[in-house]
C-alpha cells in the first residue's frame, strides 16, 4: 500500500471528499434514504477512483452495477456455502447460482484486465491510483506483477476494503446520531476545523478517532484469519499439539469487561483514556499481522463522516435499537437503517431542495 503522508493521502483525501459530495447531493431535506446505500456506493466509487484508476464514463459505470450486484449475490449465507465448500460450485448455466456468479465474474475480469491494459499502453507517472504503484513495483528479482497477480490484488482490495467500509460507515451514522452527546461533542471538533478543512487534519481528530474505534462494539468481521500450531504450546490451561487450527474470536475480545468496562456501551471516551495493544483491539487482525488497507479504511472513513456532518444536520428515522445480522462474509447492521435529512449543516456550500420543492 502507498505511504499515508505528503501528497498521496492529500489526494486520496480529495478522492474520498469529492466522491462523497457526488452521493450525498442527492439527498433532500425532509426525505428518508437507506443509510447502507449511501455508504456502499461511496465506499465503491472510492475503490474505483483511487484503488483501480477508473474515472467516470462506461467502464466505471459497468464496474460498479456488476461489483454491487455480484456482492450482493455473496452477501447471503448460501452464497457464503459456495465460497467453503467446492463440491456446491457447479455451473448449470446462466440462471445457477454459481453459473451467475461465473458469468458475472467473467465480465468484472474483463473490465479490470482492458483497464489494466489501458494502463499500460499509457504509463503516466504522475498517477497516484493503486493500480500504478502496484504497476511500478518489482520483487526480489526486479520482476514486475503479471496481469493476473494485478487482477488479483484489485479483486482482494475490493472485497476487503468495499462491503467492511461501507458497513463500519453505517454503523458510524446509527452511534453518531443514537447518542447526542456523541454527536454533539463530534460536530464542535469537525467545526473547529473551519470551512473546506484539509483531509490530514480530519484524519488526527481525536474524537473522530476514537468515534470510529469504538465500532468495537459490533465488529464487521467476527473472527480472525485461522491459525495452525507449528510446535506443542500450552495456551490458558490447554494444550494443543502440532496442526491444531486455532480461530481468534474478535467479537469476545471487544466484549471483554476486563479490556472494556461496560462493553455494551457505546463509549468513544474509552480510546481517549488509554490506548489498546494490537492483542486488544482487533478490527484489522491481530499481532503484527494486520490488514494492509487499515490506514486506507481509517481514512476513508474519517473523511466521509467529516464531509456528510458539515454538510447535513441528520436524524435517525427509526429509534428502536439496531443488532448486527450476517451479511456474507461481515456483521452488518439488521433490517434497513433509514435516516431523514433534517437541514443543512455548518458548511453547506449550496441551497439544498426541500421535498415538497422538487
Amino acid at each position: 500500500m502507498p505511504p499515508f503522508h505528503g501528497e498521496p493521502m492529500r489526494t486520496y483525501g480529495q478522492v474520498m471528499g469529492n466522491v462523497t459530495k457526488q452521493v450525498i447531493n442527492q439527498w433532500k431535506i425532509g426525505q428518508l434514504f437507506c443509510v447502507r446505500s449511501s455508504t456502499q456506493a461511496i465506499a465503491m466509487r472510492v475503490i474505483l477512483k483511487a484503488v483501480f484508476g477508473i474515472n467516470e464514463g462506461s467502464r466505471s459505470r459497468q464496474l460498479e452495477q456488476l461489483l454491487s450486484a455480484m456482492l450482493d449475490d455473496m452477501s447471503s449465507p448460501l452464497s457464503v456455502a459456495f465460497l467453503y465448500f467446492t463440491a456446491l460450485q457447479k455451473d448449470l448455466g446462466a440462471w445457477s447460482p454459481w453459473g451467475k456468479f461465473v458469468r458475472r465474474r467473467q465480465q468484472v475480469d474483463k473490465l479490470i484486465y482492458d483497464q489494466i491494459q489501458e494502463h499500460r499502453a499509457h504509463p503516466d507517472p504522475s498517477r497516484t491510483d493503486i493500480l500504478t504503484l502496484l504497476m511500478s513495483a518489482r520483487d526480489e528479482a526486479g520482476e514486475a506483477m503479471t496481469d493476473v497477480e494485478l487482477r488479483d490484488e484489485l479483486m482482494t482490495l475490493l472485497v476487503v476494503g468495499h462491503e467492511t467500509t461501507a458497513t463500519a460507515l453505517a454503523w458510524a451514522l446509527y452511534w453518531i446520531h443514537k447518542l447526542p452527546s456523541v454527536r454533539q461533542k463530534l460536530l464542535q471538533e469537525i467545526d473547529s476545523l473551519g470551512d473546506d478543512p484539509d483531509p490530514s487534519a480530519i484524519f488526527k481528530l481525536p474524537y473522530l478517532n476514537a468515534v470510529c474505534c469504538d465500532l468495537r462494539i459490533y465488529p464487521v468481521g467476527m473472527l480472525l484469519f485461522p491459525r495452525v500450531v507449528k510446535a506443542a504450546r500450552t495456551l490458558m490451561g490447554y494444550e494443543l499439539d502440532p496442526g491444531t487450527v486455532i480461530v481468534g474470536s474478535i467479537y469476545l475480545t471487544h466484549r471483554r469487561e476486563d479490556l472494556y468496562p461496560e462493553p455494551e456501551q457505546f463509549k468513544p471516551e474509552r480510546f481517549l483514556e488509554r490506548q489498546f495493544s494490537p492483542y486488544e483491539y482487533l478490527p484489522f487482525g491481530g499481532g503484527s499481522r494486520r490488514c494492509i488497507g487499515l490506514a486506507f479504511a481509517q481514512f476513508e472513513m474519517k473523511v466521509v463522516l467529516a464531509e456528510m456532518l458539515s454538510r447535513f444536520d441528520l436524524a435517525l428515522a427509526d429509534h428502536r435499537e439496531v443488532k448486527p445480522v450476517r451479511r456474507g462474509l461481515v456483521s452488518a447492521p439488521g433490517g434497513s437503517v433509514r435516516m431523514m435529512v433534517t437541514g443543512e449543516g455548518r458548511h453547506s456550500p449550496t441551497p439544498q431542495l426541500t421535498s415538497s420543492s422538487v
